[in-house]
């Protein structure tokens, strides 16, 4: 199960990304696709349902310049940024409506779910995530808002500037570990 995180500035500007990989069990959904057709055929089919309907559960390794790569969900990192890009609307409306820095879940594609958390400096953190985890999710975000925070405090550091500490990589990954 992967999660993805994105950092954006006020003005949509990547600041930082993340892809973490839990290794905490994952729920097993079922194909919208294999639900309408009976038990028999979905076993025969399964691998012509998971390509129509975009959906897959396991992670595929790819081999590139030496090493492997591990992409998620089927999706590679170009599709994972233009569902972030793409909720970014969803964001501004949920944003008007709603008073609160958690926004919850916000969008879905395919199985891809997107919540998101706003600042207010107007920074948006962005989890594209396959399960449901509210409260793990919540804490997560909060985590990563206080090592933003550090962060900005610091003063070799430029305000909406992509955020390239290793020791904020560190700590990120590691709260993702702890929670996701």
């Amino acid at each position: 199960m992967s999660h993805h995180l994105f950092l954006l500035s006020p003005s949509d500007t990547p600041l930082y990304q993340l892809t973490h990989y839990s290794s905490k069990p994952a729920q097993t959904t079922t194909s919208p696709l294999a639900s309408n057709l009976p038990s028999w055929s979905t076993s025969a089919f399964a691998g012509t349902l998971t390509a129509l309907s975009g959906a897959t559960s396991a992670s595929q390794a790819h081999h590139a310049q030496g090493g492997n790569i591990r992409i998620g969900g089927g999706q590679d990192r170009h599709v994972i940024q233009m569902i972030a890009n793409a909720s970014l609307d969803v964001i501004e409306e949920v944003m008007r409506k709603e008073n609160a820095m958690y926004l919850k879940s916000v969008d879905k594609f395919n199985e891809w779910t997107v919540s998101a958390f706003v600042t207010p400096g107007n920074m948006k953190f962005v989890l594209l995530h396959e399960t449901r985890n509210d409260d793990g999710i919540k804490a997560f975000f909060n985590d990563v808002w206080e090592l933003y925070v550090k962060t900005m405090l610091n003063p070799f550091h430029t305000a909406h500037t992509p955020i390239r500490s290793t020791v904020f990589d560190t700590r990120v990954r590691a709260s993702a570990k702890k929670y996701l």
